[in-house]
């Protein structure tokens, strides 16, 4: 095989691969569009162009993960609170491995106090409480990915 053709074999496995992996990505984050380069190749793709509409986007769950079970129906008849994943990432209950966990079902917890942390493109971010009051539910298991408005922890105010 000439050498020009050899190099233009290799250039468009290297796009391929790209577009590979730019779909995954596209595919796992939700996104409708991404855009990439690497060298002289430039890859973009787009959600949904035709007339047909975007497939939708597969859960951030790996296999054998189950989404957040639905919030209970007296959550909703009453004056519990839900605090909810204020962005896209990985739930830890703890500061560390070691570490005992911020609080567990039926601890008290008071307004401002942190209840975990949610890792988002290496960065710890910690959630902290809304209202004081009783732990009812904690929704996600340590060490699991959650979702952007997912149910995290729920609280009786009134107790």
């Amino acid at each position: 095989m000439p050498i020009r053709r050899r190099q233009r074999a290799q250039s468009d496995g290297a796009v391929v691969e790209l577009a590979r992996r730019l779909g995954a990505l596209l595919s796992e984050l939700g996104l409708s569009e991404i855009e990439a380069a690497v060298g002289e190749i430039r890859v973009r793709l787009q959600r949904g162009g035709g007339s047909a509409p975007a497939p939708a986007p597969a859960p951030a769950f790996a296999s054998g993960e189950r989404p957040a079970a639905p919030i209970p129906a007296e959550a909703e008849s009453t004056s519990m609170v839900t605090i909810e994943a204020p962005m896209v990432g990985t739930f830890y209950r703890a500061s560390s491995p070691t570490a005992e966990p911020y609080v567990g079902e039926g601890d008290l917890v008071k307004e401002g106090q942190i209840l975990c942390i949610i890792e988002a493109m290496k960065l710890m971010n910690e959630i902290e409480s809304k209202v004081g009051g009783r732990i009812v539910k904690i929704f996600v298991e340590n060490a699991h990915p959650v979702e952007f408005g997912q149910s995290l922890f729920l609280i009786d105010p009134a107790r």
